[in-house]
């Protein structure tokens, strides 16, 4: 059974306090599938490019077991791209450029080699197109993780409102999760979404952590402290991409599992800040993982001495 990842591929240019990069490879679908790629050996991409992303690219995807046949190549065409400014504090960002190009019109093609899908990881694009995505698969898939953000809030409520009904689990971020639900509260925020349709919601507040909450059950995660933070972008998909395949993984979805598989989605996430880009995602090994894990978990472990 699969795991597919539907989101962007694209160029980002970059510029932070510690660097500046003219044009990588980035975009949601890109991190989200080479952080699940480290759990799950069945990843599969659903995205597209223009002809002139580099064929070097799409073989390394398949150097890590992801499937490409969902990417399309449009002839004549050039890629999404984005670029950003980071301020001092690495929270806040200038969007500088927004090229569409093959985005614009992006009509998700699901290959018959990707019906077997059981994981759905849907990245931050239109609403219409997760929803589009969801409707092409022949079964629902055992789990359906969705992304989004407070653009597609200001431009598409109903929209959204409607996709998430049909997901399980919702990621965004504290600020998303207030515009989204009309409550400062996070705890009162969670409730409202939580009616709205999802089994479960994840709210990232990045350097900060990250809260889950389902039902009255709650979990808080923390962020590991890391001396040094070169560049945020997609640390969030990686986080999302590592959840999702730490789940695929283990194969049984309930909150303890759910609460492991941020912790583990975390640590990807730690990794990909400390490099541009994807440059340190994509070629970790699985001590590495393990031992940043058991930072997580040195961090948060406490014992009560009277």
């Amino acid at each position: 059974m699969s795991l597919v990842v539907i989101g962007t591929v694209a160029f980002d240019a970059i510029e932070t306090p510690f660097g500046k990069m003219d044009k990588i490879v980035g975009g949601a679908a890109t991190y989200a599938s080479l952080a699940a790629s480290y759990f799950y050996d069945e990843v599969k991409i659903v995205a597209v490019v223009g002809d002139d992303f580099p064929q070097s690219e799409i073989e390394d995807f398949h150097n890590h077991n992801i499937s490409t046949e969902g990417l399309q190549v449009k002839e004549g065409e050039k890629s999404f791209f984005w670029s950003g400014k980071y301020h001092n504090d690495m929270n806040s960002r200038d969007t500088l450029i927004t090229e569409l190009n093959v985005l614009a019109d992006f009509d998700p093609i699901i290959p018959e080699s990707y019906q077997d899908c059981e994981y759905l990881m849907l990245g931050n694009l239109t609403p219409q197109v997760q929803q589009t995505v969801i409707k092409r698969l022949k079964n629902r898939p055992k789990l359906i993780v969705m992304d989004t953000m407070n653009f597609w809030m200001d431009i598409a409520m109903d929209d959204l409102l409607e996709t998430i009904k049909l997901v399980d689990v919702l990621t965004i971020n504290d600020a998303e999760a207030r515009q989204l639900s009309g409550e400062f509260s996070l705890v009162k925020a969670a409730r409202k979404i939580l009616q709205m349709g999802p089994k479960y919601l994840i709210i990232k507040k990045g350097e900060h952590g990250a809260l889950l909450f389902s039902d009255d059950l709650v979990f808080s995660a923390p962020a590991l402290p890391l001396a040094d933070v070169f560049d945020p972008t997609g640390a969030g998909d990686t986080f999302a991409g590592g959840f999702i395949g730490y789940l695929a993984n283990v194969g049984t979805i309930n909150f303890n599992n759910m609460k492991n598989a941020i912790i583990f989605g975390s640590a990807l996430a730690s990794f990909c800040v400390e490099k541009f880009g994807t440059e340190k995602i994509r070629n970790l090994s699985q001590e590495e993982i393990a031992a940043r894990v058991n930072e997580f978990v040195t961090l948060s472990q406490f014992a009560i001495i009277a």
